[in-house]
């Protein structure tokens, strides 16, 4: 295995009172007015087609958020009156309970007093619903908040309910109300990826370069439900004709953000980078939006950094977002090294017999070996020989040259859905990943990992800025983010950025995530060519 390393290649200001008019339950048309310059030469039949439009948008996106959270309401009932049905049925086995405990208003009870717990920990708060692990927490810790305080209750009171009863009851509650929660969210991200589901519509507030920034991240997570519908940008920077950035309308200033955000029928307002919007004049727009019924987000221009990482603390009435470093060392390291290689080792010999079966099918297909060595460059830019099953003709490489042309990929990748050098075994391999398989190899001698951002080439590597040399810091991976994102069918800027959002971002349960999802990702075939 070669040693040898890859170094990376080398406005006018605003007034102080914002200029938010008194009355904020101004007509459509005299906030248009106010915004736009031109819209005084336009028709008030023009005018208010535009606005009935947006109230119609709005008006549907409140339908289709009631209707979601009344289904998890229904979802959540019958949820726990399984389980406590099931609950009673186990510990009784169905026979009689010859007790003084009257079983059924117990029932009757625990369900109304499970959907009151789940209400007043906010289960059905919009801002906790489709995204993120609030949604979860909520109802796994409404559950075991309710099962503490009827244990306690219970004992307090000397009253004799099956602890087993209660037991079973609130184990499968508590395991099944999440389970449910990630079905309903997958349905809910499914219909916005067809611009069909519930949607929060924005209103994004910065300079011009932010408001695109944001605006290209909301439409590439279109499953969050983020529906950018309009921008506020500094004054200086309006124009005196209708005027887009990245086809989202402009509909005003810093100084009508409210009336914008009414106009349009936004129900959040994201504000995000820009020197004139100050801690005052933030503060400010907040009293200002105070009973109109719109959210108001800080979006920081720090992105692509998870969750975990980031730390929000007072301190002299500021709030400090500290950020923790990447872990490329450690504990973290060692386990997720230790994991890797005695999971490597278990998958080899129960897959085993399967490998006979390729290797036969292979060698009995095209001539030429069973496995496909190829160089790549793994931690710290060394390079090894990634193992696959052979899935092209022998001369595959010869005739890259002559397909040049045909390249589907956008990036340093070559990619072809209709690639001639394919062969049949391998098509119906390739549409499985189980040429892949061989990897599992490379994992157990410490080239690879389970998850990591793919092994790149050489060649590819010759051509990395110091950003993308980044990938390099963690070894690469049989599956990642690309993989369970659309492999083959993402960009070539896409892949690259969801495996540095990797390198910044991993954990062990990401791992775990991810590795569950690729399971989904291969069943469903999605980017396999």
């Amino acid at each position: 295995m070669s040693e040898r390393l890859y170094p990376a290649a080398a406005a006018a200001p605003l007034r102080d009172d914002l200029g938010f008019s008194p009355g904020l339950a101004e007509s459509a048309s005299t906030a248009r007015r106010i915004l736009n310059p031109t819209a005084a030469v336009r028709s008030p039949a023009s005018r208010g087609e535009a606005f009935a439009a947006h109230a119609a948008a709005a008006k549907t996106g409140l339908s289709q958020k009631r209707a979601y959270i009344r289904l998890l309401f229904v979802i959540d009932m019958l949820v726990v009156t399984i389980a406590i049905l099931v609950g009673h049925l186990i510990r009784f086995k169905g026979a009689p309970t010859y007790t003084d405990v009257p079983y059924l208003i117990v029932g009757i009870g625990l369900g109304i007093m499970w959907m009151l717990f789940l209400l007043g920990s906010r289960c059905y708060d919009e801002r906790y619903l489709g995204h993120g692990p609030d949604e979860y927490r909520r109802v796994v810790g409404a559950s075991l908040k309710l099962a503490g305080l009827i244990a306690i209750a219970a004992y307090l009171a000397e009253v004799e309910v099956s602890r087993g009863f209660l037991a079973i009851t609130f184990i499968i509650g508590a395991v099944m109300l999440p389970v449910t929660r990630y079905i309903s969210r997958r349905g809910l991200h499914r219909s916005r990826s067809r611009n069909k589901g519930w949607t929060r519509r924005v209103l994004v507030v910065g300079d011009a370069s932010h408001v695109i920034e944001l605006a290209h991240q909301l439409r590439r997570e279109r499953y969050a439900g983020y529906q950018v519908v309009g921008a506020c940008i500094p004054e200086a920077l309006v124009a005196p004709v209708p005027q887009h950035l990245d086809n989202i309308p402009v509909v005003g200033s810093f100084r009508h953000i409210v009336e914008a955000a009414q106009a349009i029928c936004a129900d959040t307002v994201a504000v995000t980078g820009s020197s004139e919007l100050t801690a005052r004049r933030l503060r400010r727009l907040g009293w200002q939006m105070e009973g109109t019924g719109i959210d108001l987000v800080l979006a920081p221009t720090l992105t692509d950094v998870a969750g975990p990482r980031i730390h929000t603390r007072p301190l002299a009435g500021l709030s400090l977002i500290h950020v923790e470093s990447p872990e490329f060392r450690g504990v973290g390291k060692a386990a997720k090294g230790f994991v890797d290689r005695i999971t490597a080792f278990f998958a080899l010999l129960m897959l085993s017999p399967l490998f006979v079966c390729l290797a036969i099918a292979i060698k009995f297909d095209t001539k030429g070996s069973v496995f496909f060595r190829q160089t790549r460059v793994g931690l710290g830019g060394r390079e090894f020989d990634l193992m696959k099953f052979r899935s092209m003709v022998a001369d595959a490489d010869a005739m890259l040259r002559e397909l040049s042309e045909y390249n589907e990929n956008d990036g340093l990748m070559f990619k072809m859905k209709q690639d001639p050098r394919i062969t049949k075994v391998g098509s119906f391999l390739r549409k499985w990943s189980l040429d892949e398989l061989p990897q599992l190899m490379n994992v157990l001698k410490g080239d690879m990992s389970l998850v990591g951002p793919r092994p790149p080439l050489p060649s590819e590597v010759a051509w990395y800025d110091q950003d993308v040399a980044r990938r390099l810091l963690v070894k690469p991976g049989m599956t990642g983010l690309w993989q369970v994102s659309g492999r083959s069918d993402l960009s070539w800027e896409d892949g690259i950025r969801l495996d540095l959002y990797y390198v910044e971002n991993w954990s062990l349960a990401t791992d775990v995530t991810i590795l569950w999802k690729t399971v989904g990702a291969v069943a469903a075939r999605r980017g396999a060519y």
